[in-house]
């Protein structure tokens, strides 16, 4: 193993957020300064956002990325993955699905991403989930520890605004702190952020996760400066004529882990997905053609991500 939580390395994975913070209280210091900085709106120039069960890495000297971010994480966990000499960032949002593999793919691509620099840590960076009643983020919590900790290489946590530090009290309810995060990737610096362009395709990634497939899709060449998304499949959804039928209420309370705290826009998002789904039943054939994933191109003039044929 390897994980370094406070500069030793650890031979057991901690099991929870309490037992990391009572054991390493340097962790409540670091989480406190993050909470401090002023969340900041951030629009499409520059950006790379990143939704559940997405990962994205780069480079400082990528000239079409100046942030990698993602938010709307309630009870799920943004990743952040850094070396520390050369500068190669990844960011993930992660549910619980697929961790496994992505975590080991992340690693792999911040590797490579390094190849040449001597000197340098990869340091882990987790922000978002919170004390929520079913203990769903202590679980996606444990999950990504165990994952880092299993890979035969160092991993230096260096922030875990999680769990109870990311939790508040309000009308004795349970609320998240910090519902997205960015990450600048010429800084590395880590703020809570709130992203209202969340890039293309969104309805069809996020069909992803709500037709269950597990597998968590890396959306960014860096080497060519394109965002990819696809190709993938996904079963026909029963029963998507009936749920669209439903109240809003009903699909709040059905379709989020955490409904007394989803942000306002969940329950549109989640009938623009399911409306994309009713009309694309079978992607492979539908969406992508040939097989063909989606490319995007950062525009020059607009600065936002526009499609292209590759």
């Amino acid at each position: 193993m390897v994980l370094v939580l406070n500069g030793v390395l650890q031979e057991d994975c901690p099991q929870d957020t309490r037992s990391l913070y009572h054991t390493h209280p340097v962790y409540r210091e670091t989480a406190a300064q993050l909470l401090a900085i002023p969340n900041k709106i951030i629009g499409p120039v520059g950006l790379l956002y990143v939704q559940q069960r997405e990962f994205a890495a780069t480079v400082p000297h990528d000239k079409n990325v100046s942030i990698l971010g993602s938010d709307d994480a309630t009870t799920c966990i943004i990743v952040v993955l850094r070396h520390s000499g050369s500068g190669a960032v990844a960011l993930a949002h992660f549910d619980g699905s697929g961790t496994d593999e992505a975590v080991c793919t992340m690693v792999q691509r911040v590797q490579d991403l390094s190849v040449g620099y001597q000197e340098g840590r990869i340091e882990l960076q987790l922000v978002g989930g919170f004390s929520d009643a079913h203990n769903y983020s202590e679980d996606i919590f444990f999950n990504i520890m165990n994952c880092f900790h299993k890979l035969p290489v160092e991993i230096d946590l260096t922030l875990a605004c999680v769990g109870e530090l990311n939790t508040t009290v309000r009308g004795g309810i349970h609320w998240p702190m910090v519902y997205g995060a960015g990450v600048n990737i010429k800084t590395g610096e880590i703020f809570p952020a709130t992203f209202p362009d969340k890039g293309p395709d969104q309805a069809l990634r996020r069909a992803r996760h709500l037709t269950g497939q597990a597998q968590v899709l890396e959306i960014y060449e860096s080497h060519l400066g394109l965002l990819r998304i696809g190709p993938f499949n996904y079963e026909p959804l029963r029963g998507v004529d009936l749920w669209l039928e439903q109240s809003d209420e009903f699909i709040l309370q059905h379709l989020s882990t955490s409904p007394e705290v989803e942000p306002p826009h969940f329950v549109m998002q989640i009938r623009a997905t399911l409306k994309y789904i009713q009309d694309n039943q079978f992607p492979a054939v539908t969406v992508f053609r040939e097989n063909r994933p989606h490319y995007f191109r950062r525009d020059e003039h607009s600065g936002t991500w526009q499609p292209i044929r590759y």
